[in-house]
């Protein structure tokens, strides 16, 4: 019997590593020579349409904050090259899909429903009348 592996994100939301996908390509960074020999860059995909891992609320908020990095298909793509190893590379993308995952299990505050006070409404319109007046006296026609 074999045991999937998971990626641990938050206390009720684990990843599973079968899901991603890692393509190693040449990295436009550092390396001096080795660049054109080496695919350091690391690209991590994850259909994150089609996984069944997240609550729909955190996909829906991953999604959001994914931006460009996010297919029409759904595929969420990052793309790690700051470092000159893949294994460094590797981590990075790991670590940056796990902190946008985190990003997304939190909630959003709901907004409180506030009145403004009597006091500020009253000020605001004295604001409106006073500069009404001003307006009032420049003008031409006024005696």
């Amino acid at each position: 019997m074999t045991r999937e592996a998971y990626i641990p994100v938050t206390g009720g939301i684990n990843l599973p590593a079968a899901e991603l996908q890692w393509q190693f390509v040449r990295s436009s960074g550092p390396g001096g020579q080795n660049v054109n020999k080496v695919a350091s860059a690391v690209e991590l995909r994850w259909d994150l349409r089609g996984s069944t891992s997240l609550p729909y609320g955190v996909r829906l908020r991953l999604e959001a904050l994914a931006g460009s990095r996010l297919t029409a298909d759904g595929v969420l793509i990052i793309r790690a090259e700051r470092h000159r190893t893949q294994e460094r590379n590797r981590a990075d993308a790991l670590e940056r899909l796990v902190e946008l995952v985190r990003r997304a299990a939190v909630p959003p505050k709901p907004r409180k429903k506030t009145k403004p006070s009597r006091a500020s409404k009253r000020k605001r319109l004295d604001g409106k009348r006073h500069q009404g007046d001003k307006k009032r006296l420049r003008s031409k026609g006024y005696d």
